[in-house]
Formats: structure tokens, C-alpha cells, sequence
């Protein structure tokens, strides 16, 4: 009989790398504030290397599936460090030499690692928990340790800007980027000296081509990637509409001396928050809780939180905490609050979404998840929808914008409930 193996050491690993696609993509966030200032330039071009990150998986996506169906988790994971150590390294060099066009390259660059990362992590988690349950519950962990080092990241920079952030600059987040590479040359060699289970499928068959037509006879697979596209626009879109909303002085949602802007990043940081406890809760109940009920229930709580945000009156508020000046109690309407609780509910839709839609792939498993990362761009297209409602309607906007949300979040309840269920299209 074939002795078990212990996969620990993987695991730790993938959820590591997990991390990692959080730490430094959410560090292009709080850069963009830094870029403004420091080469002032206008709002747009300061979020230039969190589009650069973005449009890298729209990119690399699909390559990035081929090069894991025809390389392995291994090769491919290496890769991708190496690839993401250049990108940081780049990205420190534009500190040094004070240019944003080295910055954005950087950032460029580090996209198609964190591209790469999310091909090999996910469906390797998936592997490792041997599917199923187990392999939902895995993925869950890593969302976890994801959200914790994306929450991090931007708390971090914060505590290393204490001259405001008018005055920052590239060189004031060195810290982190010197955390970043040695995260990642750690990692470099621990997966060089560890046994990284391959697909067995595709063992030894490095030259094989699987095209991508082979995927689309799979009818869950292509609602499923539908639902990945749509999935990563409401989880972003979400918090973003919401920040801008609460911080616009013609909505008048604060009394004259609150501090809007810093009751809307703290408000919004408690959705990135709850994503972290609800990512949490899935690790621990994922074993025993069903990716397709456990997407269900989270894609019908959502529905009902956005509906009740858009109708409930901006008059009916409620007392949450945040920071103006210090921890505050601060009156934000009700329909914020409601909206903030939807960070527990896409916490845990990504594990499920990816879980069911490669079940039953079989040697398909490694081209699916490639796909699936050029779709993250959906992370940029409904925000940018739901951005465009508030300029046709103007401040009134901000809460019928959410039926684009409503829109995405019933759709995923629909893959959840009947289209997630395996079937090949003739």
C-alpha cells in the first residue's frame, strides 16, 4: 500500500505565498496617495500601479495556466517568486531614482506574479485538502491569512508616514518592500527544497496542449468563470462606491467639524475586516459545511443587505465606530452599516466559486485556474459601471449604483444553487 504523505510543508507554503498576493497588492493602494504627492500628478495617474496590477492578470491569465498545465506547481511557484522578488526590487529601485515610470514597471511586473501566485495557490490548496470540503476549507484559510496581510499592509504604511501623507514618499515604504523580498527569497527556497505534489494527470506530459475549447465544453466551469469576473467587481466595487460616498461633503452625511474622510477610511476598513473573520469562520466550518451551501447562504445575505441599502433613507442612521481625530462613535447612515456587513459575505465566495467550479475537471484543472485569473480584471470593469451611475445621477447615485451589485450577487446565487452543478454542454 502507497504510504500517505504528510503535505504540511506545501500547505504552510501556499498559504505563505496566499498572503503574499495581499501584501503587495494592497500595497499599490495607499502608493497611489504617495504618488500624487510625491510627483504631483493628478488622481487617475496616481492609481496607474493598482491598474497595472489589475490589467498584469488580464494578461498573464491565460499564459499563466499553460505554463502550470505544462511546468507544475513547482516550477511555476519558483517562477512566480522570481519573478515577484523583480517587481518589488524594481519597484524599491523608483524610490531610489525618484521616478514614477520605474514604479509603474514594477508594479507591472509584480501583477504578473501575483497572476501567477493565484494560478498555483489556489487550485494547489484545493489538491492538497484532496478536494471537496477539505479543499474549500484550505482555500478559506489561505482567503484568511490573505485578508490579514492585505489589512496589514495598509495599516503598516500608515505608521510609516507620520509626517502626513503630503509629505511622503516612495523611500518611506522601503520597510515593507525589504519585508517583501525577504518573504519572497524565504520562499524561493523553501519550495526549492520541498516535494510539491504534481497533478498526475498531467505528469510527465509537459509538452501536452490543452486548448481552451476543451474547458468550454464544461457548462459549470464557464458559468463559473462568469462568476469569478463578477465576483472580484462586487467584492471591490463595493467598498470603493461606499468610501467615495461617505467622504463626498455634497452628500452631507456628517455634521460641520467630523472629519469625513477619515470616517470613511475607517468605516470602509471594517468591510476589509469582516472579509478577514469571515474568511476565518469559513476555514473552520469549510469541512463540514458544503461549497455550494456555503455560497448560497453567504449570495442571499448579500442580496438582502444591498436591497435594504438602496431603499433604507439616508436620514435612518446608526452609531459605529471609527476614528476622527481619535476613536469615535460617529451617526453614519444605516445603509453604510449594511453594506460594510457584505465584507462577510464575499469573504468566503472566491474558495466556493473556484471549489465547485474545477470540480471534475481533472487534468483541465491547471488551464481552468489560469482562465480564471485573466478574469480578476472583473475587479476593474463593475466598479468602473458602477462609477459611471453615480456621474449620470450625481450625488443621489451613490445608492442605485448598488443595482449593479444586486445584479452580481444574484447571479452568483444562481451558479450556486443550479448552475454550479456539473454537466458538459453537447
Amino acid at each position: 500500500m502507497e504510504k500517505k504523505q504528510n503535505y504540511a510543508i506545501p500547505i504552510v507554503v501556499m498559504i505563505l505565498l496566499f498572503g503574499m498576493i495581499s501584501f503587495v497588492t494592497n500595497l499599490a493602494s495607499p502608493m497611489g496617495d504617495i504618488l500624487k504627492n510625491q510627483f504631483s500628478i493628478p488622481n487617475w495617474q496616481g492609481t496607474l500601479g493598482v491598474f497595472a496590477n489589475f490589467i498584469a492578470y488580464a494578461i498573464m491569465g491565460i499564459p499563466a495556466g499553460k505554463m502550470l498545465q505544462n511546468r507544475g506547481y513547482k516550477t511555476t511557484a519558483l517562477i512566480a517568486v522570481a519573478v515577484g522578488f523583480t517587481g518589488v526590487g524594481i519597484q524599491l529601485v523608483s524610490g531610489l531614482v525618484g521616478s514614477f515610470a520605474v514604479y509603474l514597471l514594477g508594479a507591472f511586473i509584480a501583477g504578473f506574479s501575483m497572476c501567477l501566485l493565484n494560478t498555483v495557490v489556489n487550485p494547489m490548496l484545493n489538491r492538497l485538502g484532496g478536494g471537496g470540503n477539505k479543499g474549500n476549507q484550505l482555500i478559506q484559510f489561505g482567503g484568511t491569512f490573505n485578508s490579514l496581510c492585505g489589512t496589514a499592509v495598509i495599516f503598516i504604511t500608515g505608521l510609516l508616514i507620520p509626517q502626513g501623507i503630503k509629505n511622503a514618499q516612495i523611500s518611506n515604504t522601503f520597510p515593507l518592500m525589504y519585508t517583501a523580498l525577504a518573504i519572497f527569497a524565504l520562499a524561493f527556497i523553501v519550495i526549492l527544497l520541498t516535494k510539491i505534489p504534481e497533478s498526475q494527470e498531467n505528469a510527465g506530459k509537459s509538452g501536452e496542449e490543452i486548448p481552451l475549447k476543451s474547458l468550454l465544453q464544461f457548462r459549470h466551469f464557464v458559468l463559473g468563470a462568469i462568476a469569478i469576473f463578477i465576483y472580484v467587481g462586487v467584492e471591490v466595487g463595493t467598498p470603493n462606491v461606499l468610501n467615495k460616498w461617505l467622504q463626498n461633503p455634497d452628500a452631507k452625511l456628517f455634521a460641520d467639524g467630523v472629519n469625513a474622510e477619515a470616517v470613511a477610511g475607517s468605516v470602509t476598513g471594517f468591510y476589509w475586516l469582516l472579509m478577514l473573520v469571515g474568511r476565518f469562520i469559513g476555514g473552520l466550518v469549510g469541512a463540514k459545511v458544503s461549497p455550494r451551501k456555503m455560497l448560497s447562504v453567504v449570495a442571499t445575505a448579500a442580496v438582502l443587505l444591498v436591497l435594504l441599502a438602496i431603499f433604507i433613507p439616508v436620514t435612518t442612521t446608526i452609531s459605529f465606530p471609527g476614528f476622527d481625530g481619535g476613536f469615535a462613535m460617529n451617526v453614519i447612515p444605516l445603509s453604510a452599516a449594511l453594506l460594510v456587513c457584505v465584507g462577510l459575505c464575499t469573504s468566503v465566495m472566491w474558495g466556493g466559486i473556484f471549489n465547485l467550479a474545477v470540480e471534475g475537471l481533472g487534468k483541465y484543472t491547471e488551464r481552468a485556474s489560469g482562465l480564471f485569473m485573466a478574469l480578476v480584471c472583473g475587479g476593474g470593469v463593475l466598479p468602473l459601471l458602477m462609477n459611471g451611475v453615480v456621474d449620470i445621477f450625481g450625488v443621489s447615485g451613490y445608492q442605485p449604483s448598488y443595482w449593479v451589485v444586486v445584479a452580481g450577487f444574484a447571479y452568483i446565487l444562481f451558479y450556486a444553487l443550479i448552475g454550479s452543478k456539473s454537466k458538459t454542454i453537447k
